[in-house]
């Protein structure tokens, strides 16, 4: 007697249907991200580093302004708070968009997640989604948190600078009568201006380490990467200042570190051969744009 054997399913998982697009690769790229212990070493230095030089400067501050009223003349409350972020803040933040992207190839994981989604402009496009939407936020928390310590410590010195109503600060006018030095005049700040500047240097940190992104991904090695940042962002910026001044001020606004010595001013003019905060931002942000753009065109046509 014939026996019939019928098929029989061996999983119970329904069949594969449609197609692997961004939102399950923003799903994966955020999941790596926040596995690995670099995320939360390079954030936590990040807000630590910046916090804490606010707050000593602030203390510092305080502590001159105290001793000597002159040197409330033209002292950037806003700027104080924001010099460590967008100084030191904007490289560690930078050593994490390098990371972001050459660790999987220090590592050969690239080849696993190029295996599982072959759409190499969708892998990248995830990675540039997740890494951004990460470090707008940290960035925007750090340069928040830096400007509320450092006005703390700058309370009762009357240059302590506020996001809710305008802040006068003494104007740069100091007038000596019978041996004393007093100060004369007020510059008045508005609470825009201050807002601007703190979101301003959010988005300059933020920036740079796209930035960074972008390099790792042309350079694909942890370590060139990182040097080339700081190299671009550090090192030519200081080699452009010995060239003869005729040059120098014509080169200065065509990098991208000047718009961080220009975003958080609000007392006081800046250099003036830079150009405005957001124009000089501007070119910053083209900088990042252009690298990326290089880097997806690498990233999609170059071996894993």
């Amino acid at each position: 007697m014939a026996t019939t054997i019928t098929d029989v399913r061996l999983s119970a998982l329904p069949p594969v249907t449609g197609r692997a697009g961004l939102r399950g690769v923003i799903a994966s790229e955020f999941t790596k991200l926040r596995s690995v212990r670099s995320t939360y070493a390079a954030i936590a230095a990040a807000v630590v580093v910046s916090v804490g030089i606010a707050a000593i400067v602030g203390a510092a501050s305080a502590a001159q302004i105290h001793h000597d009223v002159t040197n409330k003349v033209d002292f950037d409350a806003t700027q104080a708070s924001l010099v460590g972020f967008y100084e030191l803040g904007q490289l560690i933040i930078a050593v994490l968009g390098a990371l972001t992207i050459t660790s999987e190839y220090s590592t050969g994981m690239i080849r696993t997640s190029l295996t599982a989604m072959p759409r190499r402009g969708v892998v990248y496009a995830g990675k540039l989604i997740v890494f951004t939407a990460v470090t707008l936020v940290v960035s925007l928390a750090t340069s928040f948190i830096s400007f509320f310590v450092c006005q703390a410590l700058l309370s009762g010195t009357g240059v302590s600078a506020s996001l809710s109503r305008a802040t006068t600060v003494p104007a740069a006018q100091i007038t000596t009568s019978g041996g004393k030095t007093a100060l004369s005049g007020t510059l008045v700040i508005s609470s825009g201006t201050v807002l601007t500047a703190v979101i301003g240097t959010a988005l300059f940190v933020t920036v740079v380490a796209l930035i960074a992104f972008g390099l790792g991904a042309i350079i694909r090695h942890t370590a060139g990467s990182i040097t080339s940042v700081v190299g671009l962002m550090f090192v030519v910026p200081i080699i452009v200042q010995i060239l003869p001044s005729t040059w120098r001020w014509d080169i200065m606004r065509f990098f991208p570190d000047a718009a961080g010595r220009v975003v958080s001013v609000t007392v006081g003019q800046t250099t003036a051969h830079l150009w405005s905060a957001w124009p000089q931002f501007c070119v910053t942000a083209a900088y990042a744009a252009v690298l990326l753009i290089i880097g997806a065109c690498l990233f999609r046509k170059r071996d894993a």
